[in-house]
Parts: C-alpha cells; sequence; structure tokens
C-alpha cells in the first residue's frame, strides 16, 4: 500500500458542501469543512409566484469546493504534522439527485453563457423542484401502457423529482434553454467531469442513470428512443448524447484531477477522482451498509437505502424509488426509498412559521422532551413537500389535526417529528409485506447525530432498534471509502468499508409502553394517509379521529 492514504470526499446537500479528509488505514477523519452556497435563499433559487420551482447555481458547487478543501486542507495541515496535501491519495464526490442541468457541446453549463446568465432554467434543477408532476404524470400513464418494464423498476411511479420529468417540463416552458442544450447531466457526474477535464466526454453514474433516467440492463441502456420521442423530438434527442458505454459504478475512476483543478483545490496532479454517486447512496456505503440493513439518511429530506444480492430475486415493490444493480454494493441491487421532507418540514416551522420569535430548534427540542406520547392530542401528515414514498405524489400537501386553542408551538414541533416517523414506519411495513427483510436499521447525517430525542421517537414508532451513525458526515464518508478504492488503497468497496467503517456506538430502544400509544396514533395516521392519499371507491371514514385524538390526549395527561 502506498504511503500516500490520506483520501478526501466531498459531499454536496441541498444547501452546502462538505468536504472530509481520512486517513484510509487507520479510518481516522483528521479534518472537516463546510462551504454555504451563495446563491438564492440558503443555496436555493426560488419563484415567489411559483413554490415548486427550486434550482442552484452551478458556481456555487465550484466555488464550494475550492473554499471547503482549502479550510480542510488547512485544519488537517495545522492538526497534523504528519499530514501533507501531497500525501492525499484520491477523491470522490457525492451529490444530491436528481440534480439535472443543461450544458453546451463543451459541457459547460448554459448558465455559464451570458444569454443565460439569469435564467434559472438553465441552472441545476435541484431534486427538490415539483414544477414537472405534470410531465410526472403522463410519463408514469404513457409507460403504463407502452412499457410497464419501466415502472417496475421504479416504484410503479416515475417522479417529478427526476430526470426526464424535468427535461419535458423545460421543453414545454422553456424551449430556447432546450435547444442551446446539447446534453443534460446530473451534477453527481457533472463535477467529477469539471475536476477531471473530460466535460466533453463525461462519465455518468449508475445510481443515477438507474435510479432518476430510468437507466437499466434489461432494455440495453436508457429509455427507448421511441418511446421518449413520441412525449417529445427533444427527448430522445437529448437521449442520444447519453453513451451507455460511459455508464459505471463508484468503484471505477471518472478520470484524474486535472493540473488547472489541482492548481485551485491545492492537491496533486493526477490524483483519480472516483465516479460520483447520489448523495443517500455514498451515506449509506459511508454507514457500512449491508445485506439486511437498512440505512436511513437524514437531512433536509430522508432517503431508506437496502441492498440485497444479485443472485436474489428482488419483488415489484409498489411505492418505492426504484431498483437498480450495483447502484450501491457492488454484486447488490440499490433499494431506494423515501421521504420528501423531514429537516426541511422542522425547518418550516421554526424559520418560517415562528421567525422572530424566541423559538429555535434548540428551545423547541427541550420543551418537547417534557411532553409524553400522545400528549399533545396532535397529528399531522408529512407532507409539506410531497409525498415521496409510498404514494410517490408531489401534489399532496401537509396537515395538522386537532388543534385547539391551548396548542403551544413545542407540541406542533413533536407532532411534525412523529409525522415524519409514522412515514417511515409505512414504508418499512411495505418492504416487509413484500418479503424483503430489515434486520437492523442504521441513521445517519446531522438530524440523527444531532436529535437524540427524533431518534427516540423513530425507534418507539417503529419497535426497531435505531443505530446512530458515530460519523456526523456519512456521504461524506461514503465518498472516501470510494477515493480509497480507485486510488488503491484497498481493492474494492466492500473491503474499504471493514477498515473504515466502525460500528455504531449509539442505538435507541424502543420504549413499549411509548411504541403501545404510538402504534394507536399510527393508526390513525394510515387512515389519513389513506384517506387523503389514494383515490377509492370505498372512502376511509374519519369522523372518529379527532375523538380519538382527544382520548388518546386524555389517557396520556391522566
Amino acid at each position: 500500500m502506498s504511503e500516500k492514504n490520506y483520501v478526501l470526499g466531498l459531499d454536496y446537500g441541498t444547501n452546502s458542501v462538505r468536504c472530509l479528509i481520512v486517513e484510509a488505514l487507520s479510518s481516522r477523519e483528521i479534518a472537516s469543512a463546510v462551504s454555504e452556497y451563495q446563491h438564492g435563499d440558503q443555496g436555493i433559487i426560488l419563484d415567489p409566484n411559483n413554490p415548486d420551482l427550486a434550482r442552484q447555481h452551478p458556481e456555487d458547487y465550484l466555488t464550494g469546493a475550492a473554499e471547503s478543501i482549502q479550510q480542510a486542507l488547512s485544519i488537517a495541515s495545522d492538526s497534523s504534522k504528519e499530514f501533507s496535501p501531497n500525501l492525499i491519495a484520491g477523491m470522490g464526490i457525492d451529490a444530491t439527485g436528481s440534480t439535472p442541468m443543461p450544458v453546451d457541446t463543451e459541457g459547460q453549463t448554459l448558465a455559464a453563457n451570458p444569454k443565460f446568465a439569469n435564467n434559472p432554467a438553465a441552472m441545476a434543477w435541484l431534486w427538490k423542484d415539483h414544477t414537472s408532476s405534470q410531465e410526472a404524470r403522463e410519463l408514469t400513464e404513457a409507460a403504463k401502457i407502452e412499457k410497464p418494464e419501466y415502472l417496475e423498476k421504479c416504484g410503479g411511479t416515475y417522479s417529478s423529482e427526476w430526470f426526464w420529468s424535468k427535461l419535458w417540463h423545460c421543453i414545454k416552458t422553456d424551449p430556447e434553454v432546450i435547444q442551446a442544450a446539447h446534453s443534460w447531466i446530473e451534477i453527481s457526474d457533472w463535477i467529477p467531469a469539471v475536476f477531471t477535464g473530460n466535460c466533453e466526454n463525461p462519465v455518468r453514474n449508475i445510481c443515477a442513470a438507474g435510479h432518476k433516467a430510468l437507466y437499466h440492463e434489461d432494455w440495453n441502456g436508457y429509455p427507448d428512443t421511441q418511446f421518449l420521442a413520441a412525449r417529445h423530438p427533444e427527448l430522445s434527442r437529448i437521449r442520444s448524447s447519453l453513451d451507455k458505454s460511459q455508464v459505471q459504478s463508484i468503484q471505477s475512476p471518472a478520470g484524474l484531477l486535472s493540473e488547472e483543478w489541482a492548481t485551485q483545490l491545492g492537491l496533486r496532479k493526477g490524483i483519480p477522482v472516483a465516479t460520483g454517486a447520489l448523495d443517500a447512496h455514498m451515506g449509506a456505503v459511508g454507514s457500512g451498509i449491508c445485506t439486511g440493513t437498512m440505512v436511513k439518511i437524514m437531512g433536509t429530506s430522508t432517503c431508506d437505502i437496502i441492498v440485497a444480492p444479485l443472485n436474489q430475486k428482488v419483488p415489484f415493490i409498489p411505492g418505492l424509488c426504484g431498483m437498480v444493480s450495483e447502484s450501491v454494493l457492488p454484486g447488490h441491487h440499490g433499494l431506494e426509498a423515501g421521504q420528501s421532507a423531514v429537516g426541511d418540514l422542522f425547518g418550516w416551522w421554526v424559520d418560517t412559521i415562528l421567525k422572530n420569535t424566541n423559538h429555535t430548534h434548540s428551545s423547541l427540542t427541550k420543551q418537547s422532551e417534557q411532553l409524553k406520547p400522545g400528549e399533545s392530542g396532535l397529528l399531522a401528515l408529512d407532507w409539506n413537500n410531497g409525498n415521496r414514498c409510498l404514494l410517490c405524489d408531489p401534489q399532496l400537501t401537509g396537515l395538522i389535526l386537532g388543534q385547539t386553542l391551548q396548542t403551544k408551538p413545542e407540541e406542533i414541533y413533536r407532532a411534525l417529528m412523529e409525522a415524519t416517523a409514522f412515514g417511515a414506519r409505512m414504508i418499512l411495513e411495505q418492504m416487509s409485506h413484500h418479503g424483503v427483510q430489515v434486520d437492523k436499521v442504521i441513521a445517519c447525517g446531522g438530524l440523527a447525530v444531532k436529535n437524540p430525542m427524533l431518534m427516540q421517537i423513530y425507534a418507539d414508532v417503529t419497535r426497531c432498534e435505531i443505530y446512530v451513525s458515530d460519523s456526523t458526515q456519512a456521504c461524506a464518508l461514503g465518498s472516501t471509502v470510494a477515493a480509497s478504492v480507485v486510488s488503491g488503497i484497498y481493492p474494492d468497496i466492500p473491503t474499504a468499508q471493514q477498515h473504515m467503517i466502525s460500528s455504531p456506538s449509539t442505538v435507541r430502544k424502543p420504549d413499549l409502553q411509548a411504541a403501545e400509544i404510538y402504534d394507536s396514533l399510527f393508526s390513525l395516521y394510515k387512515k389519513l394517509h389513506d384517506s387523503f392519499g389514494k383515490p377509492s371507491n370505498h372512502p376511509v371514514h374519519l369522523a372518529d379521529v379527532m375523538k380519538e385524538l382527544l382520548n388518546i390526549r386524555q389517557t396520556a395527561r391522566s
């Protein structure tokens, strides 16, 4: 093994980019740094006239990388006399998705063109952009008739969060941008391409291609050209720019760091840069995912990742975000589910509704901890940003039921937390119902590490032991695992995981008394879930829900 055994991971989240430097042989995290995106509202370009729009400026990705890497290198140098930037052997990159953006013939973002500099359609279409809900419905309906096999790989519904629906919406709403675009690319592919100087011929990762753009070996790559052309010829044209031979996993390099970017980042020229991946999938890798384990990556939203051996037949599971071969681990299927609003939901309550008050996340958490399960008499639906799984409907909205004139801010705060836990239980029960065994749940990300109360609620609601990852940077850690493989320190991802990922030292066990109360609340949650979320000829009657909440409240208080 080389003495150059330090590796670097970049994790591009919704509001910032994080850099992590790890000594691969000892698994020691020696430095980390965060750079906040500068454009828009906390890095997000919004439109007051269209609440579904969420874009990002590509410039933030590159300046954020330089800032966070330089800060991390400085911290590492100060903390260890043995460290030198020249000892970094490779780097890995993960990013949100589906976050595609249009690029020109040289692979450069259209936002760099003065003509499109202030046009949000020419920027990156963030994962949480739901402007293409109509296009997603039309793609789903067309696939049901023409290509039902497509839907079997994405849980039965194509999402407005994903690649093709966003492109189609751009065609309809800003044809000048789509016509100027030579291709579209996920930012988890574009950033490695920029750093390696391969923008004209970028590598595309199986993770984003499979889970977001319907890439699959069963139909020889991306969706059929005729299927896309029937929706619009421009979709077929963009499809032709996506080269199947360049789709690969994180075990393969996207290229070598160019001299230009080596100088800007303060690293050695020529170190390997791993093929990119979606942030949640790298968070799963960085949390030690293996067969039988679900990893919950908890941030602004949550993603739930599980894997199954390729030789194991995995059934069609309605409502999931997809099943893709080797999107997480080599030799395994990768299955993804998740929720569209978790941290964002809590942030909405504190930063928007309670703005300019004395309430903070910390103060509300302390007050919420004093409440017993059911004591507030409240029940919420966690759909403020639509429902990702299992209903797969971006046009569903939030609800807080049971409010009275005595309802307090901390009671609503806790009810929102409980709502996300109920949504998580829906996903676990769907997995179990279709024969996918989950023996262990690992939670990672800022929410998991920083909020013990939230993790206890999840344990009580799901009746599962919740193991909390020790790393506050699980996604970036996953990227360093990929970096250690492409740089030759370890031969493959599982071996690197064994050496670089420690078992969680914190576990939240369910309180059985609390779990019984949550069982009662969950039955009411399911009524709301099915009544508001599922079209049915047999409507669910809700007349008892408010009164039952009062009964649960009275029992909890007495």
